[in-house]
């Protein structure tokens, strides 16, 4: 291959990179996660629940150690609630980036709620069980 074909190749692949990668702001469907899910049994895309202004997540499910559902995608102003089913044990409810932090809970009918007011991103996990795969993930239209 001669130099020039192969930078355009080059050029040409950068710059259709770079537009796939824009075509992901302001709404497109790119998987900004990551793999933040790569070990979560039970997550199967972002359950859909714009349009709704208060949205519940069980704390504790399927065996314990998951959040149901595992993803989800909510409009700005949405208030998000985690309900823990008494399952797994002690489980908190702890956003990747800080913006929130639940206390620990062991019982049933315990919750921990956020109002989502800004548009983002917002993986979360529980403490003890992240490593086991129990993490979640809210995303903010």
């Amino acid at each position: 291959m001669h130099r020039r074909t192969y930078l355009a190749a080059v050029a040409g692949s950068l710059v259709t990179g770079s537009m796939a990668t824009l075509a992901g702001c302001g709404g497109g469907r790119s998987d900004e996660y990551g793999d933040w899910f790569e070990n979560v049994d039970n997550y199967d895309g972002e359950g859909d629940r714009t349009g709704e202004s208060r949205v519940e997540v069980a704390v504790g499910t399927d065996d314990g150690f998951a959040f149901e559902p595992a993803a989800i995608r909510v409009d700005a102003g949405t208030t998000v609630v985690w309900e823990w089913t008494g399952g797994g044990g002690r489980h908190d409810v702890v956003e990747r980036g800080g913006a929130f932090h639940s206390p620990y809970h062991d019982e049933a009918g315990a919750t921990f709620e956020h109002t989502f007011d800004d548009a983002g991103l917002f993986p979360y996990y529980c403490e003890p069980h992240r490593e086991m795969g129990m993490k979640g993930g809210v995303r903010v239209e």
